[in-house]
């Protein structure tokens, strides 16, 4: 196998990846771009090639196939990778003496003396909703997709989170009779809070989609949903969008969790209680980060997924690693708006609304601890997203004068040019 990139000398004799979406395709195409020649094999659950998760919601109804990550990044996994075992499981970890693990398959055990955790994350299945359809894969997107039909249908959507509000905003626009029921105050609370997350409620409506917030499901059956309060809503389709979880159910306590996750350091290597583990990393939805800039980030972002990977094949090869931290971030299209988020506001941040959400001209949030920036918002507003991305493009989190007696700014970009350098 050839590459453009000098051999970079490495202690690392062989390299197993378990998981095959974004996060196992970058690391496996990140050791071959810095000269790793050693053998690199291959282990995912799902039996087809790596593909792009997210069209599954924001293109559900006018993209039936995959988007291949061959197509879109250029990476082929089975010439970049010496064994590739697309579907077949991982079902266990057992940690080796000298470094690296062995992992379990139905079919025996796999070992190598440097394994990257990289099998991503599963949706939240309810106990005893087994009528129900979650959204997480290309074959839960073609399962979907066939029960709408071509026919309008009456779709129930529990969760106004991510993926509930896309699913919600294309079938609307389809045509289907669509209601969102959400258990807490507003949509995207769990991610924005509920008072920005109130600012996306009018949207439902001006989109045709019915909204029940601070309405808990009690029970589903053949004819639709029940709420706690007793109304019964009829469905068809019921789509249970209430958020995916790290998939380690099958590390089986092999690995200390951190709220579900392998929890690493700045280089990727999954943490013990003595620090890192030899021969053992993970990146992606699977891990939470330990940040400089944020705490602990966990998985779940895109671009974690997609630059993660060429962080630790830097460290593991001892390379050089340019530039700040990969920051935070999610890009969604949701009944007609675009938003895009970077940083990881905490809960107790507070919160400067940038523009009227109700003059339809877009606006910003940006959240602050003190005068330090930990999260941006926008919606509807291209030029903010670049001031807002520069922002976060350095280390240590941005500083922007918010508080109370601080002068009002219609826009970030007007903001961050009013705002002397540091």
């Amino acid at each position: 196998m050839t590459t453009d990139a000098p051999a970079a000398p490495s202690p690392v004799r062989d390299v197993l990846v378990v998981g095959a979406g974004l996060a196992g395709l970058r690391t496996v195409a990140a050791l071959r771009e810095h000269g790793y020649d050693g053998v690199v094999r291959v282990l995912g659950a799902e039996g087809v090639a790596p593909y792009d998760r997210p069209p599954l919601s924001k293109h559900l109804l006018d993209r039936t196939s995959p988007a291949w990550l061959a197509d879109d990044l250029g990476h082929d996994l089975h010439a970049l990778a010496d064994e590739v075992h697309l579907g077949r499981a991982a079902r266990g970890l057992r940690p080796l003496a000298g470094g690296g693990a062995a992992v379990g398959t139905d079919d025996g055990e796999l070992a190598a003396s440097c394994v990257v955790l990289a099998t991503g994350a599963a949706a939240v299945r309810v106990a005893g909703w087994d009528g129900a359809r979650t959204l997480h894969t290309a074959a839960d997107a073609d399962a979907l997709r066939t029960a709408l039909g071509v026919s309008p249908r009456r779709l129930v959507v529990v969760g106004a989170g991510w993926i509930g509000a896309e699913v919600a905003g294309v079938t609307a626009a389809a045509g289907h009779d669509v209601t969102v029921v959400e258990a807490r105050e507003a949509p995207l609370a769990a991610a924005l809070g509920v008072e920005v997350g109130a600012l996306t409620a009018p949207w439902y409506a001006a989109a045709g989609v019915d909204l029940r917030t601070s309405a808990a499901v009690a029970s589903l059956d053949a004819a639709g949903v029940r709420l706690a309060d007793g109304s019964h809503l009829p469905a068809d389709v019921v789509l249970v969008a209430v958020g995916a979880r790290p998939a380690t159910a099958w590390l089986d306590g092999a690995l200390p969790l951190r709220d579900g996750a392998v929890p690493v350091d700045e280089a990727y290597r999954a943490l013990g209680p003595d620090g890192p583990l030899p021969g053992l990393l993970a990146v992606g939805d699977v891990a939470v980060r330990r940040s400089a800039r944020h705490g602990w980030v966990p998985g779940g972002h895109w671009d974690e997924a997609l630059h993660g990977p060429d962080v630790l094949v830097r460290h593991l090869l001892g390379l050089p690693v340019e530039g700040p931290e990969p920051v935070p971030y999610v890009f969604s299209t949701q009944l007609g708006h675009d938003l895009t988020m970077f940083g990881l506001p905490g809960p107790g941040d507070r919160t400067t609304v940038l523009g009227d959400p109700r003059d339809g001209a877009g606006w910003t949030v940006l959240w602050s601890h003190d005068d330090a920036v930990t999260g941006a918002l926008v919606v509807d507003r291209p030029r903010d997203v670049g001031a807002a991305r520069r922002l976060f493009a350095r280390d240590g989190l941005p500083h922007l004068p918010l508080g109370p007696d601080a002068a009002p700014a219609a826009d970030l970009r007007t903001l961050v040019r009013a705002t002397p350098p540091a």
